[in-house]
């Protein structure tokens, strides 16, 4: 209950809620839609690690996400997580899971990690990625049945969008929430596989739409797959980015980041201020057809709260409507 009420006062003070925390730039795979990844850069150190999440912590975060990368191929992952938890914050981590091992699992469930959202695409192997069900199903399965929090989360794309159905009717038939979230621009600013055509994208996202006011477990709020509607149709939607100011990265390097694609300033982690936050809340140059959504979703929060909460419940209410009708 406490962390509830600190988490509602963070809309209304000047505290930053969350970090993505990159403790590798390394992983074993190559999905070529990915622009977050370099394996010619080595690990960071345990202690080097642990200066940057003691720094988070002072800045006032209430959880880190820990991303990379591949998390699971640094050495000391279960002694990060210890870390964050013993300092009373909430632990996350996005990973593709094709390195979990049952050790692992049990080190990263002692260690308190709260919950693990794996990368998938599709049900079958594709070019662009073989993060699918079909490869992952077994390690789904073991971290199913661990204490942490499993979700699922998926990119959509021209060559995920055939088998995204089947998909989120596999995460359901496993009692698993999922989301799938358009693909967007890479660090370039440009996109490095077919976006798809943006009738069929729309398509699928009024498709989520209706499976979650039906019961569904989607994840993604109903605000912010209106906000994905209107990228596709190129509509101006209006909101203030918060990046760097109540969602923060740190990168691999100890570097500052508002974002992982707007790679700015690039300070050291250490040297950043409560008062270089602060001066992070205001628009930003790159945020028109931003598809940063974490930086969205807790954006469109703060910009307008009750806007966000009036539409939040509107979708859970019509939702039931439509689950009371199909009774």
């Amino acid at each position: 209950m406490d962390q509830f009420f600190q988490r509602i006062s963070r809309i209304f003070d000047s505290k930053p809620v969350a970090c993505h925390l990159y403790v590798t730039e390394q992983c074993n795979l190559h999905c070529e839609y990915c622009t977050e990844f370099n394996n010619t850069i080595p690990h960071p150190e345990l202690e080097t690690v642990k200066k940057w999440i003691d720094k988070i912590k002072s800045l006032g975060c209430m959880r880190i996400g820990i991303q990379g990368g591949e998390p699971l191929k640094h050495p000391d992952i279960v002694e990060i997580v210890r870390h964050i938890k013993s300092l009373g914050m909430g632990c996350s981590m996005s990973s593709n899971a094709f390195l979990m091992t049952e050790e692992l699992l049990k080190g990263l469930e002692e260690a308190g990690l709260d919950s693990i959202h794996i990368s998938i695409d599709s049900m079958n192997p594709k070019p662009s990625t073989k993060k699918c069900i079909k490869l992952a199903a077994d390690k789904l399965e073991m971290i199913k049945n661990s204490k942490i929090s499993l979700y699922l989360t998926s990119v959509l794309f021209e060559e995920s969008l055939p088998e995204l159905p089947e998909v989120f009717e596999w995460a359901k038939n496993n009692d698993l929430s999922i989301k799938a979230h358009l693909i967007h621009a890479g660090t370039e600013g440009s996109f490095t596989v077919a976006k798809g055509d943006s009738e069929q994208l729309e398509g699928f996202i009024d498709w989520q739409l209706k499976e979650k006011k039906r019961g569904q477990n989607i994840r993604t709020t109903y605000n912010v797959l209106k906000y994905q509607k209107n990228l596709l149709n190129k509509d101006n939607y209006k909101w203030k980015c918060l990046a760097g100011y109540k969602y923060l990265f740190v990168s691999a390097k100890g570097e500052f980041w508002w974002c992982s694609m707007q790679r700015k300033p690039g300070t050291d982690i250490l040297k950043i201020s409560k008062e270089d936050l602060k001066n992070n809340n205001c628009k930003k140059p790159c945020q028109e057809g931003c598809g940063v959504y974490c930086v969205v979703a807790e954006s469109l929060v703060n910009n307008h709260p009750l806007r966000f909460a009036r539409r939040e419940v509107a979708g859970m209410l019509s939702g039931l409507f439509t689950r009371l009708f199909k009774r």
